[in-house]
């Protein structure tokens, strides 16, 4: 294929401790890489382009959701320490997620950089680096375009899990759990659906972080359809 003529319209990465992943949309094709260890940032041709969307997530635990009529940006810190380990010099940050009249308070000090570095090396159309924002944001950004009633976007890396289940415009669960493997990852998602009592087996998991053969096998034993967003 002649790269010349393809149109770059967005690109989507999603960075933990161990690497990243990536996925970027022309007008030809959706091209969807493996997860990628650091020291392949700087040879990955990807990056080397322009587009018109970027999308950065970072994989990180540290994410409160806090409606917007409670939210004070004064007490970010502290809403945010409520939920998960936040240290003195951990930079605090929130956005708005307004689908949910909410606001979602994080900290990206997870003991990385690389998110940091990629937000410097990919860059839209205008040249303006794109703020690196958590996994969680996305994930809640999507849900709105899954066309089932029970909607469930889920993410696994580096011993975490990141979760958001809605049934039609509600959200009834944002949340990120430990998880040291898979398995452990896959009884916090049944664990969810049991609480909130939805059928598997009517349901399609998404995911957004790659998946292994044997754990998208897995899943299947338990889901009417297993997607890879």
């Amino acid at each position: 294929m002649d790269q010349n003529h393809i149109s770059f319209t967005g690109i989507s990465i999603q960075v933990s401790l161990s690497g990243y992943s990536f996925k970027v949309v022309s007008s030809q094709e959706v091209a969807v890489s493996g997860w990628m260890g650091a020291d392949r940032l700087f040879t990955t041709p990807e990056f080397q382009r322009r587009y018109d969307q970027v999308e950065i997530a970072l994989l990180t635990p540290k994410v409160a959701l806090v409606p917007d009529i409670f939210f004070n940006p004064v007490d970010a810190r502290k809403a945010l320490s409520e939920v998960t380990s936040v240290g003195e010099t951990d930079k605090v940050e929130w956005v708005e997620v307004p689908a949910f009249s909410s606001v979602l308070v994080f900290s990206n000090s997870i003991g990385e950089s690389l998110s940091r570095v990629l937000a410097q090396t990919v860059l839209p159309a205008s040249g303006e680096p794109v703020r690196v924002l958590p996994e969680l944001f996305f994930q809640l950004s999507l849900l709105d375009s899954l066309p089932e009633y029970n909607k469930i976007i889920a993410s696994w890396m580096d011993g975490h899990l990141h979760l958001v289940i809605a049934q039609g415009k509600t959200l009834r669960l944002a949340n990120v759990f430990e998880a040291a493997d898979f398995t452990t990852a896959e009884y916090f998602l049944f664990l969810a659906m049991k609480k909130l009592q939805l059928n598997p087996e009517v349901s399609t998991v998404c995911f957004r972080t790659p998946l292994d053969t044997d754990a998208e096998m897995s899943l299947y034993r338990y889901f009417k359809s297993v997607v890879q967003l």
